[in-house]
């Protein structure tokens, strides 16, 4: 039987398999607008073996996946709209990536839903560590609506 947290069975949803999935829990969540979440860099990450061997750094363009994929458990979570078939990552806008996040830090992921217009989704998003805004950007989901 599925969990009735939203939080905890909006991460159910998440396509990705556990060995790509940057988001370890939702801590909020405002079904269809908004969900605050985190993932702990635990180390043993395969990426991290060659980036950089002697000092890993979770890549940004991770930072970046962490946000659509916390932002598609926004969207997908909107009570006015049915689930959107197939939804990826279209697109990606204005994105900065501010710093660096290694083994042992733990990412805090805002996003918010922007705007919508059949299955696409434009979100919003930033992640910060321990204070340290570490990456922004802006990024298009799409599927079938």
């Amino acid at each position: 039987m599925r969990d009735t947290d939203p939080c905890v069975s909006a991460l159910d949803d998440l396509p990705h398999g556990p060995e790509f999935r940057f988001v370890d829990e939702v801590v909020e969540l405002d079904p269809g607008r908004s969900a605050t979440g985190r993932y702990r860099v635990r180390g043993d990450e395969a990426f991290l073996a060659g980036h950089f061997p002697g000092r890993p750094l979770m890549p940004g363009v991770i930072l970046v996946e962490a946000i659509a994929q916390l932002g598609g458990v926004a969207a997908q979570s909107d009570p006015e709209h049915g689930a959107i078939d197939g939804l990826l990552l279209t697109g990606i806008r204005a994105a900065k990536i501010l710093g660096a996040a290694e083994p042992g830090e733990t990412l805090e992921i805002r996003v918010e839903v922007e705007g919508r217009l059949g299955g696409m989704i434009q979100i919003s998003g930033e992640i910060e560590s321990a204070g340290r805004k570490l990456a922004s950007a802006k990024v298009m989901l799409s599927g079938t609506a």
